[in-house]
């Protein structure tokens, strides 16, 4: 694995969104289901999107070789949420010590998610 890449559902950020959710409004875009990996509520409860085995959805020419984590929300995101993306993260690296953690905007210049600098933020927090 070479990256574990972090996203934004680019909600609301006081709307609690589930992955479930998120899988439908990908089908209706015509994608094979969520695109992400792991969903990240507000209340910081995980939820699983496609398994990690299955290539992931959610970073243009940077699918193969990734594993997608998504936040609900825009750009303010909960302690609860960090706690449970550091977590996740550090199962991750246990499993893919060499991937390397980023956020979505780091693998496509043309995005801004998710909305908050990762590389900064896990080297604040590992």
């Amino acid at each position: 694995m070479k990256y574990i890449v972090i996203h934004c559902a680019d909600t609301p950020n006081d709307r609690e969104v589930t992955a479930r959710e998120v899988h439908g409004w990908h089908l209706s875009n015509g994608w094979n289901g969520i695109g992400y990996h792991y969903f990240i509520r507000r209340s910081g409860q995980l939820e699983n999107g496609r398994p990690e085995y299955w290539m992931g959805s959610h970073v243009r020419k940077k699918n193969n070789g990734s594993i997608g984590i998504c936040l609900a929300g825009r750009d303010e995101f909960t302690e609860k949420q960090s706690l449970t993306l550091q977590g996740v993260i550090n199962q991750l690296l246990d499993r893919y010590p060499n991937a390397e953690v980023v956020g979505h905007c780091d693998l496509d210049s043309r995005k801004t998610c998710p909305n908050f600098d990762v590389k900064a933020w896990w080297e604040s927090v590992k």
